[in-house]
């Protein structure tokens, strides 16, 4: 089983050489890495944020663990230079259309949410995103109006069989879980989502075990602050997706706690924490890695198929998390060194 290693940019290192030295200490049988540079880091070396050889060993491993990509050193590249193009052409290329996000609460860490922990401790859900189309995807460019002012633009668009993959995702999720199906559009606006609306009604119908309900995206966003525990699975477009997860990601707590998830049709897929690249912290080992080491239980568990060794990582984590060490970003002042070194501990 071959691992394709891209760290990436900012901490993306430094996250990604935690959740290696964790997977290490599994000795799993057959289980070999190795390592590309992508993103930033890349064009600093070859040009170009995806270079052909990053490609290929994406396209040979069985999974893909990936740090994080952004470069503010590359911020006034053309828009297809940008590193964050790496993780879209790998989406693109790999076919990567599902994204699964899930956020819930560890309960050492409710405390840490800007939400009561009466409300932030019943989280528990799961966002299914789909990644290769919406406004991302869609034709964008700059124009000219008729009177002369500058014109930006992005077409959204979906056709029915994208919607119809992810909403079988969703509903697959679904059954692995309560059996509950939030799908969030703008159908009151948009003729995108009403496509969707009536394409994810229509896939209900292979799924009559799972109760189905829709939702407005805003309506969804304060929903996710008022009422969380309402939600068991979203399945979502790309943009809304994108915002959402987010949002859950910090109703938890922090954004260097989670994990996602980014399948193609087969089950393989591209494992990342969520946070970002954060170059204000690079190379000052003030990194979460948590996220990261989550990510690649989540390797384990969709795509090698390795379910109790997943299980035995995210049994540590909360263990460290147990045991009061905490980074900076949960308002302690360990070093992402130390925080790994507390999961292996507890392997």
């Amino acid at each position: 089983m071959l691992i394709a290693l891209l760290p990436g940019d900012g901490i993306g290192p430094e996250v990604i050489g935690e959740a290696r030295r964790v997977l290490d200490m599994l000795e799993i049988e057959g289980l070999q890495f190795e390592e590309a540079d992508v993103g930033g880091a890349a064009y600093q070396s070859y040009g170009h944020p995806l270079p052909p050889e990053t490609l290929d060993l994406a396209r040979r491993a069985d999974a893909i663990l990936f740090g994080a990509v952004g470069d503010p050193a590359s911020d006034a590249n053309e828009r297809h230079l940008r590193p964050e193009q790496a993780i879209l052409g790998l989406r693109s290329e790999l076919e990567l259309f599902a994204n699964l996000r899930p956020a819930k609460a560890f309960p050492q860490l409710v405390g840490e949410s800007t939400l009561k922990e009466e409300i932030a401790g019943a989280i528990d859900l799961v966002i299914v995103r789909e990644l290769n189309g919406d406004v991302y995807f869609g034709e964008k460019g700059m124009r000219r109006t008729a009177a002369g002012l500058r014109e930006g633009y992005d077409i959204m668009s979906y056709d029915e069989d994208e919607v119809q993959r992810i909403a079988r995702v969703g509903f697959e999720t679904a059954m692995a879980r309560s059996g509950r199906l939030c799908s969030v559009d703008k159908a009151n606006v948009l003729e995108t989502s009403q496509l969707w609306r009536d394409v994810v009604t229509e896939v209900a119908r292979e799924f009559p075990q799972v109760e189905l309900s829709h939702m407005y995206v805003d309506n969804a966003a304060m929903q996710l602050v008022r009422d969380p525990a309402q939600f068991d699975v979203i399945v979502t477009g790309n943009l809304f997706g994108d915002i959402l997860s987010d949002q859950a990601s910090m109703c938890v707590g922090s954004i260097g706690m989670l994990p996602s998830a980014s399948l193609d049709g087969s089950g393989k897929g591209l494992y990342e924490p969520i946070h970002g690249s954060a170059p204000d912290i690079a190379g000052q080992g003030k990194a979460n890695p948590l996220a990261a080491i989550l990510s690649a239980a989540m390797m384990l568990r969709y795509s090698l198929g390795l379910a109790e060794d997943a299980s035995r990582i995210e049994t540590a984590v909360e263990q460290a998390l147990a045991s009061g060490l905490r980074t900076p970003d949960l308002g302690g002042n360990a070093l992402a060194a130390e925080m790994g070194e507390a999961v292996i501990k507890a392997l």
